[in-house]
């Protein structure tokens, strides 16, 4: 039976790129569609990607230490 320690990094790992991946997709969805700079769809994706990406460091970053 697998440790409950690594169940639970895997499911960070998988969520967090989850969150990337969403990010990156209303981003393309939101500038194929004409959005600016500072639309809702921009703003969101940067949200959602940055917080996926900072998830996996921060993983990455207790496992080294």
């Amino acid at each position: 039976m697998p440790d409950p320690a690594s169940i639970h990094r895997a499911g960070t790992r998988v969520l967090s790129v989850l969150l990337v991946l969403l990010g990156v997709a209303l981003l393309v969805s939101t500038v194929a569609r004409g959005g600016g700079v500072l639309s809702v769809g921009v703003l969101f994706g940067l949200l959602l990607g940055g917080a996926g990406v900072a998830r996996l460091w921060l993983e990455q970053a207790r496992e080294r230490g």
